[in-house]
């Protein structure tokens, strides 16, 4: 199934909050046996979603130290359980401490979703601070893992609040690596490197187009239904280009909306991205 469609008139009582549950879900299709690792609510949603639905191989993550193994798509957990909940519901695979998780990071057998506080049209990505990193404005989370995960496997972005300071010309610290930065660095970074997706509350983004130096470079890849092309590029201050055969991101099918209201029983994918 494509994760675009032609834009047609909907009387399906679909939320922007599944609509980007999807293009996540999506975003980890033709993964196989990689471990999934998505990181936030939606991120989470849309990585279960793919696991019960069309990528069943999926390794998945309890967030701790076990890798699940779900022998149904009724059997992939829901989100934020209570702890007894969550052991109790969980089908162990593997036990996985953290001194063995980078074994899978560090040979490409991993994708993780995370945010991004800013990124450019490359992919780089900032999760560290605002400003100058000698002297920033702002203190944020810290470069965290995200140069390892770059470098080391496939990354993709999920962006709940799509604007111009989230989408600059420049990131301010370079956390994830993009792919002018792992082109220029050569095979040892670009063994494993993929920035695959960029999701965002109005739209998905993808890697598929070419600069004038032949290096990958972010293109529009989905409008989600209802948003204009011109809402996006207001909101975008990078660079993108806009392919001629620009679509719609899909909305999930009857079984994909069962799964995903059974995933997120508590609703809180609307807490994240609240209706327009």
């Amino acid at each position: 199934m494509s994760d675009v469609s032609t834009p047609t008139p909907s009387s399906t009582a679909v939320t922007r909050a599944d609509i980007c549950a999807v293009a996540i879900a999506e975003a980890f299709r033709g993964d196989g046996e990689r471990l999934c690792n998505p990181i936030g609510n939606l991120p989470l949603i849309g990585g279960r979603l793919a696991a019960a639905t069309f990528e069943p191989h999926l390794a998945l993550t309890d967030g701790f130290y076990t890798l699940m193994d779900p022998q149904s798509p009724d059997e992939v957990p829901p989100i934020a359980l209570p702890e007894a909940e969550r052991v109790a519901q969980r089908t162990v695979a593997h036990w996985n401490p953290y001194r063995e998780m980078f074994g899978l990071l560090w040979q490409g057998k991993r994708h993780v979703m995370m945010g991004a506080t800013q990124i450019d049209q490359y992919g780089n990505q900032n999760i560290a601070a605002i400003g100058d990193w000698t002297q920033p404005r702002r203190q944020l989370l810290g470069f965290r893992g995200a140069p390892g995960n770059t470098i080391n496997h496939t990354t993709s972005y999920w962006v709940p609040n799509h604007s111009p300071r989230v989408f600059v010309p420049a990131v301010d610290v370079v956390c994830g690596i993009g792919y002018d930065r792992a082109h220029a660095l050569g095979p040892v970074a670009s063994r494993f490197h993929e920035v695959r997706r960029v999701v965002s509350n109005l739209a998905v983004f993808d890697f598929e187009a070419l600069d004038a130096e032949g290096v990958p470079t972010m293109r529009l890849r989905s409008l989600h239904p209802g948003v204009t092309l011109e809402e996006v590029l207001e909101a975008t201050g990078c660079d993108v280009v806009i392919p001629d055969d620009l679509g719609e991101s899909r909305g999930p099918t009857e079984q994909e909306l069962a799964q995903i209201n059974r995933l997120d029983p508590r609703s809180l994918r609307l807490n994240e991205v609240p209706e327009p």
